[in-house]
């Protein structure tokens, strides 16, 4: 059964409003997924739906999306197109929204052998490719330190186009810390820096990696670099001096999965 909400002042669609923000998510234990392909990305992964609104004007075309978010145990809304616009982040909402459980996090007990790190990656569009990239190159994790977006952000999450939901990820209070125990776990820490070593003339490296991704601006913080096994760099054979964080890190990615 679809219900009909009418007014932006609705408890629920307040609730939902507070999903656009770290601290709303954090306090509901649930993330906003915009749009019909990232929620049906989402429901195959095995996430848990909430509350679903949907625009009053396209309820016809979506009717196999309302049986499987109803199987799925999704309490459906039909809503006027103004509730999307204050519920969803985006400038044009596509005309469905829903809240849904988190995908699990990384367990840092049990980690995979290749794991992304963001050290500082703020831009939530540059986190989320590198998610998706991470994905789609075979890596088994990610993890991201102080300063690097939410994990749950909606700019992120539509950045990786899916991928959040099939790759495992964790924010961490202290990078350094993390790599510090994963090293001690004989994962060797593969760190991009300026002086480092031309990525194509490498050292063959070992089955269990971390691969550490800096901002742009800052680039790895001193106290992560400094447990670095090995530091790469993509030569610079142009006049650019260097690449946006998300193109570098998927070069190194493919590089880094060269031959497995």
């Amino acid at each position: 059964m679809i219900e009909a909400l009418t007014s932006v002042k609705n408890p629920l669609v307040q609730r939902m409003r507070t999903l656009k923000s770290a601290k709303g998510r954090e306090a509901e234990g649930q993330m906003l997924i915009d749009g019909e392909k990232m929620i049906r990305e989402a429901l195959g992964a095995g996430l848990v739906p909430g509350d679903v609104l949907i625009d009053e004007g396209i309820l016809a075309q979506l009717n196999d999306l309302i049986k499987m978010l109803e199987t799925a145990g999704a309490k459906l809304y039909q809503v006027p197109y103004r509730i999307l616009e204050a519920v969803s982040d985006t400038v044009t909402p596509s005309g469905v929204c829903a809240s849904f459980t988190p995908p699990k996090k990384l367990d840092l007990s049990q980690p995979p052998a290749r794991i992304v790190a963001l050290d500082g990656v703020q831009d939530p569009g540059n986190a989320g490719t590198i998610w998706r990239t991470a994905d789609a190159a075979g890596f088994g994790g990610m993890l991201l330190g102080a300063g690097s977006a939410e994990p749950t952000n909606p700019k992120v999450v539509r950045a990786t186009m899916g991928s959040c939901f099939r790759l495992p990820a964790q924010k961490v209070p202290d990078l350094a810390q993390a790599l510090a125990q994963l090293k001690a776990d004989g994962y060797q820490i593969v760190a991009t820096s300026l002086d480092g070593q031309d990525i194509y003339q490498r050292d063959a490296l070992g089955e269990k990696i971390v691969l550490v991704i800096g901002s742009e601006a800052h680039g790895i913080r001193a106290d992560v670099l400094a447990l670095s096994d090995v530091r790469l760099k993509l030569p610079m054979r142009g006049g650019a001096e260097s690449l946006n964080a998300a193109v570098a890190a998927g070069i190194i990615l493919y590089e880094l999965t060269r031959g497995i």
